[in-house]
């Protein structure tokens, strides 16, 4: 049995929402940060070494990582659906994207959300938050040419990067209104039936900022 275990306001977002995209059977077993640190309590982080969300349980297998949970997924209960094979029109695009959201964008995300924290000015913290800006700049531009990441079509790619544009911005706040073609694709996500269905399960009690 497929185990989606999920840790409230974390990038397991993303698993149950594939599993919905592809349809899959899985039961959600929920964990609640604690309430004092919001981190992950101890039985969640000991599911895995490095003891992070998100975190499968496929019979006798645990696996964590987003990217590589979403590829044994797609390539293992989807029959590759959501992913572009070697060849197919978009490859290269859809390697670049699917692989950029944890890549680049969280990172440069992370640190944005941990200087607004601490409110520094020092000129090195400065740089690496030009990391972000840069990260939607590309995105936008991107998003001005093509529906989805990839191109034409929704892919893995695009369930891939959606945390940081949304629920990542409840812990980095960043007003969306200088990129048009960002909040327009995260209203076409947004309106996916898979999506709604995926938030209501996973999300239930906070509101996914989509604007």
């Amino acid at each position: 049995m497929l185990v989606v275990h999920h840790l409230g306001v974390s990038q397991s977002d993303r698993i149950v929402w594939l599993c919905e995209e592809l349809e899959l059977p899985y039961a959600l077993k929920r964990y609640a940060r604690d309430p004092a640190t919001r981190l992950a309590p101890d039985d969640y982080r000991a599911l895995t070494p490095f003891g992070t969300a998100p975190v499968i349980s496929d019979g006798d297998l645990v696996l964590g990582e987003s990217a590589a949970i979403v590829e044994y997924l797609a390539r293992t209960h989807g029959q590759g659906r959501l992913m572009v094979e070697c060849g197919a029109p978009g490859y290269a695009d859809f390697l670049f994207w699917f692989h950029f959201a944890n890549g680049s964008l969280m990172p440069a995300a992370l640190i944005d959300s941990l200087a607004q924290r601490i409110g520094t000015q020092d000129s090195m913290v400065a740089g690496l938050r030009a990391r972000l800006e840069r990260a939607y700049d590309l995105m936008e531009d991107r998003l001005g040419k093509v529906p989805f990441l990839a191109g034409d079509a929704f892919t893995a790619a695009d369930i891939m990067n959606l945390f940081p544009l949304t629920t990542m911005r409840i812990y980095s706040r960043r007003d969306l209104d200088p990129y048009p073609h960002i909040r327009a694709y995260i209203r076409r996500i947004a309106a996916r039936p898979a999506f709604r269905r995926a938030m209501q399960k996973a999300e239930p009690d906070i509101e996914i900022p989509l604007a």
